[in-house]
């Protein structure tokens, strides 16, 4: 089966203009209906939200809405919003910021319309003093007024791209969430934020890894260019088959794991610094935006 992307060219009167393509489909992740899966291959942006909303799909994102960007989330009070905007300054590989929400507002200006943070991702997950406490489907009953979300690329946005130069994403053939790891690799601490960097792994043959360099290196709003390629003991991986966050996929014989800088990394911040309360995003459900992920290109 294939699934129709969006792709924004220029016109010759240098005017943005949509062309569709076609790639193929991710494998259905087990337990979701199949009939809402089928929705959310043909689903639009805004009607992929509603599916999420109404509590239809509460699955992992990648591969969804080709042509358009991902997103992850972190929402903290406003007394540690500006710290978390100083880290993520300090570190934009892994948290590059695409919006901040005015304090206590769930709905975003630039990602997206018809929109709502507190239910519009697939998953959730509820932070007291750096401890999950709770996993939830929207987060309505736990938002407070007082609440700023912080709404960062994600290399779901990327993959397309990808799939459309030849490169196979290996958890949408599975059926699987990303592969994510825990690293060695220290961020820049901001006032209380600290904590290392998170990473999400695809295996690409070594013929296509250049390539896949050259792609994501051009989208640096969501992630750009991966942050080590190979050996994953040396960014302190010690088993690539037991990730820390999502699920672990095959790496075939010719294959290099390939590591890309991901919006997990807040959590590990969180659970590194421990502020009183934060709300993220279940790791690989995310928020699917309105942008054309080539408006990200540079």
């Amino acid at each position: 089966m294939r699934i129709k992307a969006k792709r924004t060219t220029l016109n010759y009167e240098g005017k943005a203009e949509f062309m569709t393509i076609k790639m193929p489909a991710p494998v259905k992740p087990e337990g979701v209906d199949a009939a809402v899966w089928e929705k959310m291959l043909s689903a639009t942006p805004t009607e992929a939200r509603h599916l999420i909303r109404e509590g239809s799909f509460t699955a992992p994102t990648s591969g969804l809405c080709p042509g358009y960007a991902q997103a992850n989330l972190i929402v903290l009070p406003k007394e540690q919003a500006y710290d978390f905007l100083l880290f993520a300054q300090r570190n934009p590989k892994p948290c590059p910021i695409l919006e901040v929400t005015e304090v206590g507002e769930r709905m975003t200006h630039i990602c997206a319309k018809d929109c709502d943070v507190a239910t519009d991702f697939p998953g959730y997950r509820i932070y007291k003093d750096g401890v999950m406490v709770d996993e939830v489907d929207d987060v309505v009953d736990y938002w407070r007024d007082d609440l700023v979300a912080f709404i960062i690329g994600c290399s779901f946005s990327f993959e397309s791209e990808l799939i459309e130069a030849g490169i196979e994403m290996r958890h949408n053939t599975q059926g699987r969430n990303v592969s994510m790891y825990l690293t060695n690799l220290a961020c820049e601490p901001a006032g209380s934020m600290s904590g290392n960097t998170v990473v999400s792994m695809r295996p690409i043959p070594y013929d296509q890894v250049v390539k896949a360099v050259q792609i994501s290196g051009a989208i640096p709003k969501v992630h750009g260019a991966p942050v080590h390629i190979g050996d994953p003991s040396v960014i302190g991986i010690k088993d690539i088959a037991k990730p820390d966050f999502g699920d672990p996929v095959d790496i075939n014989p010719g294959e290099v794991p390939v590591f890309w800088a991901c919006g997990v990394t807040p959590q590990a911040a969180v659970m590194a610094s421990k502020p009183t309360f934060a709300i993220t995003h279940a790791p690989g459900h995310m928020f699917i935006t309105d942008v054309p992920d080539r408006t990200y290109m540079v």
